[in-house]
């Protein structure tokens, strides 16, 4: 797995796609984070319940027969970023930069993990960037956070992002193979056990930080949040829309709240 993870990091590193010449050429991602879960792991059929993601939710036997691993990353925003959507207010145009331009560079990452494995003797497939995925209003058949979860790399919050060890302001993505990978050993087992909300009724700074009110503290209304972004936020930076207000200058924006 080392070679794998040395060649991701240096592409996250040196590809021109993962910087803002805008902005002066500033990064938009910093080190990625990486986790391995077993295709096999139950928790996959789990998502099916309704409760949790719904029956469309695919396996990853459906992208690829015979899979064994799936490499999840987590790609979090640079400082740079980060720093410049702390601010109150509107979206800060290095974020909203960052939100389209990164998930362009996202996905030449995905296609360049999925051909790194198979020039390596291995099949895989790049999920997000398969026929097979589709997505819907506010969610898909192949949740990355979900996986996330499942790979080990941290929980969900009450602004429902995902927060890792190095934060929740950042972007998601995997691959599955038929690679026989050491999978990551899932520390925490409470899905929201990084949230310092759940753990310890405290914080809540996500609830004042979002301009849409779409958090509570019962959670997040998504379809609100989804109106305020392509609704006010679209029509004011088109082609660019985004957020992040409830990821940034908040205690989990770059670490787990301790």
């Amino acid at each position: 797995m080392d070679k794998y993870v040395q060649a991701i990091n240096k592409f996250v590193e040196s590809s021109p796609a993962n910087r803002l010449p805008k902005f002066g050429g500033i990064r938009i991602f910093a080190e990625p984070l990486l986790a391995v879960a077993d295709a096999n792991d139950p928790m996959f059929i789990q998502l099916k319940q309704p409760e949790v993601v719904g029956p469309e939710h695919l396996l990853p036997k459906d992208f690829l027969p015979g899979a064994k691993a799936i490499i999840s990353y987590f790609l979090p925003f640079s400082e740079e970023i980060r720093r410049a959507n702390r601010v109150p207010g509107l979206p800060a145009e290095e974020w909203l930069y960052g939100r389209i331009e990164g998930e362009e560079f996202n996905n030449e990452l995905r296609q360049f993990v999925e051909e790194l494995l198979i020039d390596n003797g291995a099949k895989a497939v790049a999920t997000s960037l398969s026929s097979k995925f589709q997505k819907y209003q506010v969610k898909s058949n192949w949740s990355e956070r979900h996986v996330a979860f499942i790979a080990g790399l941290g929980t969900f919050g009450l602004h429902k992002s995902f927060i890792t060890e190095k934060g929740a302001a950042g972007r998601f993505g995997s691959v599955v193979t038929d690679l026989d990978l050491p999978t990551t050993e899932r520390k925490i087992i409470d899905i929201y056990g990084n949230c310092s909300w759940f753990t310890s009724g405290e914080c809540g700074a996500c609830i004042s930080r979002c301009p849409a009110g779409a958090i509570t503290e019962q959670g997040k209304d998504k379809l609100k949040c989804r109106e305020y972004v392509h609704g006010k936020i679209e029509k004011e930076f088109w082609p660019r829309y985004g957020c992040g207000k409830c990821q940034t200058n908040v205690p989990c924006e770059e670490s787990i709240p301790g």
